[in-house]
Formats: structure tokens, sequence, C-alpha cells
């Protein structure tokens, strides 16, 4: 195994922090506080290609592979503050434009795709529901064939982007009586009647990131709006997922580094009793415990991307660096505010609102619970 970035590589990570941090990091207070969303943000991650990194270059992507991705993923996660923006990006990418990509029929990708990309249209992954979160599978939305179409009914809740979504990939069960093998994504556009986003959640965290509930009521869908095909939603959620769990923690490493950064050079500058406060091993131990756990988070999801890239199924590796990251990204930012003390609680250093952002992390894409589960499943547990 070889981790090491290329030349280029390294450039392109370079290129990524010096966009971020010179185009992305206006006002993320302010924005946070108003739960403001950064359309401005995300034209510019469009244009300069976040969104279309792992999509060929005959839609309009880079064509990159899951470990150059990643390394972008990180480089944007350390440049930009802006962790609800991320989140967003990361729900198009993962749970839109990779489906499309991976089950859509030729029309469907040469449809979609090219406006994924270029940001013109925002994808958004409708599976959740009030009574189905870890068990995503326990659907009661349904999906009624007539004629040429299917009319859907159902609600979903927790909609990462759905006030903003103009394709939403809406999971629904065919025939409940076959359990999950009746469970198919339908590709659903802004403006199809019966389709409704209604209440906008507010969050902990994540705040310029718009989560909403949504409901389809005699919502019909032509039969040429399947992804893949009827029983396809178990294989779309589970490809989506091993892209997702690896690349949204990417940002977590990104954060986590600057974290680190931030806590060194603060250890550094604050002086208590005579002597920088870095002197003193209540302080130096927690910046020690910060660099092992970015270190070994680092080259858990970059092991599962080389898997993933060399042509295996990395779910296990993929759920062992979800779980880790996310528990430790949280624990770095504990560990962070108690560096800085009273002033990490304090919204202008931006230290209390990393943490709030961090939380989620242990919940969304598979919770910490049941990355657990998946990896004693490995040991037939």
């Amino acid at each position: 195994m070889d981790f090491a970035f290329t030349d280029e590589q390294l450039a392109y990570r370079k290129s990524v922090i010096q966009f971020a941090q010179k185009e992305l990091n206006h006002d993320v207070i302010g924005a946070d506080l108003a739960e403001e969303f950064s359309w401005e943000g995300w034209k510019k991650c469009a244009a300069f290609g976040i969104h279309g990194l792992p999509i060929p270059e005959e839609y309009g992507g880079s064509g990159a592979d899951i470990v150059t991705t990643l390394a972008g993923m990180e480089a944007l996660g350390y440049g930009c503050h802006d962790n609800g923006l991320i989140f967003s990006i990361n729900a198009h990418m993962w749970t839109s434009e990779i489906p499309l990509l991976m089950f859509g029929t030729d029309e469907q990708k040469k449809k979609y795709l090219p406006k994924l990309v270029s940001g013109e249209m925002v994808g958004a992954h409708a599976i959740t529901e009030p009574m189905s979160g870890s068990d995503a599978y326990s659907l009661r939305t349904r999906a009624e064939r007539r004629g040429d179409g299917y009319v859907l009914n159902g609600s979903k809740t927790f909609i990462t982007n759905a006030d903003n979504a103009d394709l939403m990939i809406v999971f629904a069960n065919v025939d409940p009586a076959r359990g999950p093998a009746g469970i198919t994504g339908f590709l659903v556009e802004k403006g199809t009647p019966g389709l409704v986003v209604s209440r906008k959640l507010q969050k902990m965290g994540l705040r310029t990131s718009p989560t909403c509930e949504v409901t389809v009521t005699d919502c019909t869908v032509p039969a040429a709006n399947i992804l893949g095909k009827e029983g396809s939603g178990p294989a779309i959620f589970t490809a989506s997922m091993e892209w997702e769990r690896i690349c949204i923690m990417g940002g977590k490493i990104g954060a986590m580094q600057r974290l680190l950064e931030m806590s060194v050079k603060y250890a550094g500058e604050r002086r208590q009793f005579g002597e920088p406060i870095g002197k003193f091993s209540a302080v130096s131990d927690r910046i020690a415990e910060m660099d092992v756990r970015l270190e070994a988070g680092r080259l858990l999801l970059y092991k599962a991307a080389w898997l993933k890239k060399s042509g295996r199924h990395p779910i296990r590796e993929a759920a062992i660096a979800k779980l880790f990251v996310s528990e430790a990204y949280v624990q770095s930012c504990l560990d962070a505010v108690k560096v800085y003390g009273g002033y990490g609680y304090m919204t202008e250093y931006q230290i209390e609102r990393e943490l709030r952002d961090a939380v989620a992390g242990t919940i969304y894409s598979g919770t910490s619970d049941i990355q657990r589960k998946i990896i004693a499943g490995f040991h037939g547990l």
C-alpha cells in the first residue's frame, strides 16, 4: 500500500486550500446565526470543479479517482470554515451524482449530470422517514404502478438540500411484501405535482446547510424516471454510502488539521503563570492526542479509498474510518475548546461552531452504532 500523493495531487490540494481560504470564508459566523446557505460559495465551488471531481469528463467533470477526490475534500475542509456548505456539496455529490453515474441510463446521465456538475442543479436524496432512521429499508413511502408511471405517496424527513433541490432521488417501495427487495429510487424534479418541500428544520450545527421535511402525495413519476430498476434501492444506497462514508469524512480530517494548528498557535501565544500555556501538560497532552487522532483518521480514510481505487468494495474499512473519524472529530473539537478555555466557548473564535457541526458526523451516513454493527457483522456477530 502506498498512500503517498503524486506531485499532481499535492499541487491540486494546495490549489483547493488557496481557493477555499480566499473565496469561501466571508462572514461564516453571520451565516451560521442566520441559517443562511451560501449560494455564492456553492457557485464558486462548482466553477472551481469541486462538484465534478469524480464525474467523467464527458459529463463536465474531472474524472478524478477516489484518492484524488478524497484529497480534494480534505483540502476543502481545511481551507473552508463553512462546514454546512461542505456538507451540502457532499450530499449533492455522493447521494445524487454518484447514484446517477452508477445506475442511471445514458439518457438520465446526459440530462442531469452536466447540470449537477456545473452547480446549475442541486441534488437531494430522500430516503429517511420519521419512522425509519437507522432502519433505512423499513420505508412506508409507497410507489404504485399506474399505466406508464408510478404514483408515490409518503413522507420524508432530515432531507439535506431539499429546500434548494432541483432533482431529488425519492425512495419508495413498489411491493412491501418483498421487503427491501421492493425499494426503488425515482428521479423527481422540482415542480412535479405532489412533491412538497415542507417544514425547514432547525439544527444544532451545520446550520448553513438546509434540512427539510418532504412529502409526496399522489405524485406521478414516469417509468423512465426509475433509477436502475425496480428493487435497485438497496444497491443504490450501499454504493453511494461507500463513497460518502469515505469522502465526507475527508472534510473532517481537513478541519481536524486546521483545529490542531490553531490550538498549537494559541497554546504558544497565550500566557498564564508567566509562561505559554502549551508548557503545561494539561494543554500539551490534549494537543498530542489531537495529533494522534488526526494521523490515525487520515490513514484509515486513505486506506479505504486506496482499496476502492484498487477495485475492492471496502464496506468494512469505510465503516471503520467513518466511525473513528466522526468520533475523533468531536473529541478534537472538545479538546480545542479546552485549549482555548473561555475563548473557545465564545462565538467569535469559531471553535464552538466547529464542535456543534462535528456532532452530526456521528449520526449522518449511518450512526456510530450502525458502523459498529457493520464492523461486527464481518466477525459473524
